[in-house]
């Protein structure tokens, strides 16, 4: 049995730092009761893509994987659990599993030889599942799964609260548009694109600079906040057709501050000061218009100053509105968008690194525009 009540276990979960560092607390107690387990990760579940995607993990033995997402209906046995809600056991990992894919291949190359396998829950919805391996065989017995269900429930609870805080922000902020009826092109398509392309960038830059699945799910939680604080800019400027005067330019840009005014007293009210993610959001709102040679707003940031999650989604975003039908110009191809970037990131305004990124996965980036389409472009009769 362990040794902990529930409320010790929860706090150890709700405690400082990252969700991923929370994990790695959590799972140093479990050792202390049920040492031959070898890791423990969760995986989160995106209904908009149906991508089953890894989070975070705790790896005592073996090689963690990370950047991995894959179709839930592709997943096998996982897609089963996932609707039936059942927990699964395999006892002898080389014996039941068959390699073929990426999953199935790394698990297999692992030193693991026996897991058992849990789906979470939101309010009724599916929200992934967390893993347990061991490298003893069979040692997920009836005793092991009832304890291990215990820490399961809260992982499952912690989770579910810290990312109800996280859409409760989003919501806020939607619902904040839509009150001043903010027509600036901020359509759920414009901001579900931004985030995927965000994505995009940030797994494909993960390794050189060294950012988490945990990162990389904020990064693209958080991007369609950037321009929130337009929601502040009067409509005679926002929506303009012409260009802007010096003034109005001025006036514009403020949106910025606008926005980090209005995320830092949503942050207060949602309590959310302490984690580290509220940092990422932060710093997508503030930095969203920083380029690398101090010529952005609103702090004229230069290089480094300015933060990795800030230049993935500023490229994202520049791609996106060159890929975008707008009332004053046609969408431009994705091959003539990558170019102008290129160019962008040679003069020095955007991050090299994070251009290439987005060149390398330029299908994908397509088949996301293609899927998340303007309502306005779909229910016409020319598209």
């Amino acid at each position: 049995m362990t040794s902990l009540a529930p409320s010790q276990i929860l706090q150890l979960f709700q405690g400082g730092g990252s969700v991923n560092q929370r994990l790695a607390n959590l799972h140093d107690r479990v050792l202390q009761t049920m040492p031959a387990i070898s890791r423990i990760a969760c995986a989160l579940y995106e209904p908009s893509s149906q991508l089953l995607k890894t989070f975070i993990n705790s790896t005592k033995e073996g090689q963690a994987i990370s950047g991995y997402e894959a179709k839930i209906d592709s997943c096998g046995e996982l897609s089963l659990l996932a609707k039936n809600g059942s927990c699964r056991v395999i006892d002898d990992i080389p014996l039941q599993i068959k390699s073929g894919n990426q999953h199935s291949d790394w698990l297999l190359s692992q030193p693991y030889r026996s897991s058992f396998t849990v789906p979470m829950y939101d309010n009724g919805g599916f929200l992934g599942f967390i893993f347990f391996d061991s490298a003893e065989p069979g040692y997920f017995d009836a005793r092991v799964q009832r304890d291990l269900l215990l820490y399961c429930n809260l992982i499952n609870m912690a989770l579910s609260a810290e990312l109800s805080a996280v859409r409760a922000v989003l919501v806020s902020a939607q619902v904040a548009r839509e009150f001043v009826d903010l027509r600036d092109f901020e359509t759920g398509a414009h901001l579900e694109r931004m985030a995927q392309y965000a994505r995009l960038i940030a797994k494909s830059v993960a390794a050189y600079f060294q950012l988490s699945d945990e990162t990389i799910e904020h990064i693209y939680l958080f991007a369609p906040l950037h321009d929130i604080g337009k929601i502040g800019i009067p409509d005679q400027i926002l929506l303009k057709q012409g260009p802007l005067t010096p003034d109005e330019r001025a006036l514009m840009q403020t949106h910025v501050e606008k926005g980090e005014q209005l995320m830092q007293k949503v942050i207060g009210d949602f309590g959310l000061q302490h984690l580290p993610d509220s940092e990422i959001m932060h710093n997508i709102v503030a930095c969203h218009h920083e380029f690398l040679d101090g010529s952005g707003y609103p702090r004229g940031l230069r290089g480094d100053e300015i933060p990795i999650e800030a230049r993935i989604v500023t490229v994202a975003d520049i791609f996106d509105a060159l890929t975008s039908q707008r009332p004053y110009k046609k969408p431009w191809t994705a091959e003539a968008a990558m170019i102008e970037l290129h160019r962008m990131a040679e003069t020095g305004l955007v991050d090299r690194r994070c251009v290439e990124a987005l060149a390398g996965e330029l299908e994908k980036a397509q088949w996301i525009a293609r899927h998340f389409v303007d309502a306005h472009i779909a229910e016409s009769p020319t598209h």
